[in-house]
């Protein structure tokens, strides 16, 4: 196990009042998403960090609903962009235009422009689609026409993927998924959390518009002020760079990355950027559970959101009938990590 007897220190006010910020975050969406407080967490982290978070789950499982919550309640500016076949690169970034009156080209930018963008179904757009977002996740600016441009901060992307349906879609590349911090997989929610939203679909009713009325969804519950600002975002990644990570722990995370490029199953393991987003993670996660320190635990619950994504089963282990998930786990557990890190 490591040693993190030397990072308990009293926290400090501007720590505390962090964490009080994350459980009102956390309270807000709860109001309108029922379980899920995993992926809220991982929605955090991210957001905590400056990375970028993949979620991939079937239909249904409240995605949208989820990152337009976290949006309205810490009054981020949002825009959400449906990827199609057809979509082009300029229906993201924008283009120029050109002004007939005045004679010459104007910039009109795309919903890229914004603190948190949600690409729905990122794997339906043409990979010259997704590679134009490639700048914009890595270096947080945006090339239009021979003019650069720097994105608002902060700046987050978070992508939806069905990993079911496979039907008009196109693998996401090696280099844009390493672009991403974090791929969570969402789960189904459980038969008492499932009965709650029942529930409260139940009680939403209808809403007037002019002489008609419409039937009211969670999306119309999101309501209600934010409870929380920019600047107090900004106060919790600050607060997130004093979070202590001891040397045995940069040690432990050495050891699982080279691990996963010498096991004989993987053909290709995870480079330096996974470390880098592991370590990152792990302090906002710390964060985010109310601690000063990084402890195993948050290594190890975190490792697979950070490197199932970066590595790739050989064809021989596939072969095998061997998963990713599965040799991973091999790893973990071996260096001691629990049987189901959560």
């Amino acid at each position: 196990m490591l040693d993190v007897t030397d990072s308990q220190k009293p926290q400090s006010s501007a720590f505390q009042d962090s964490a009080q910020f994350v459980q009102k975050v956390r309270e807000r969406i709860a109001h309108v998403v029922v379980g899920q407080d995993v992926v809220v967490e991982r929605m955090l982290i991210a957001l905590f960090t400056g990375g970028h978070l993949l979620l991939q789950g079937v239909p249904g499982l409240a995605k949208t609903l989820l990152v337009s919550a976290l949006s309205r309640a810490i009054a981020l500016d949002f825009a959400r962009v449906q990827f199609t076949i057809d979509l082009l690169p300029s229906d993201i970034l924008g283009s120029e235009i050109l002004d007939a009156r005045a004679g010459e080209f104007r910039t009109v930018k795309g919903p890229i422009f914004t603190n948190l963008l949600l690409a729905d179904e990122i794997n339906r757009a043409a990979p010259k689609v997704q590679s134009a977002l490639l700048e914009a996740m890595q270096e947080r600016k945006v090339t239009i026409g021979k003019e650069t441009h720097r994105l608002p901060t902060p700046f987050l992307v978070i992508a939806t993927q069905n990993p079911v349906e496979q039907a008009g879609t196109f693998e996401l590349p090696e280099a844009q998924l390493d672009r991403f911090m974090l791929c969570h997989r969402l789960e189904y929610p459980t038969p008492d959390q499932e009965f709650e939203v029942l529930r409260r679909n139940l009680a939403l009713g209808v809403q007037r518009e002019d002489r008609g009325a419409t039937a009211r969804t969670e999306f119309d519950a999101i309501g209600g002020s934010a409870v929380g600002t920019v600047e107090d975002l900004v106060r919790c990644m600050e607060a997130v760079s004093t979070v202590h990570t001891s040397e045995a722990v940069l040690r432990h995370v050495v050891e699982v990355v080279n691990l996963t490029r010498r096991h004989p199953a993987i053909e290709l393991g995870a480079s330096p950027r996974a470390g880098i987003a592991l370590v990152k993670s792990s302090r906002a996660r710390a964060l985010v559970r109310g601690r000063g320190y990084v402890v195993p635990e948050d290594l190890f619950a975190l490792a697979q959101d950070v490197l199932l994504h970066r590595i790739r089963l050989s064809y021989e282990a596939l072969a095998d009938g061997r998963t990713a998930a599965g040799v991973l786990n091999e790893i973990l557990t071996d260096l001691g990590a629990p049987a189901a890190a959560a």
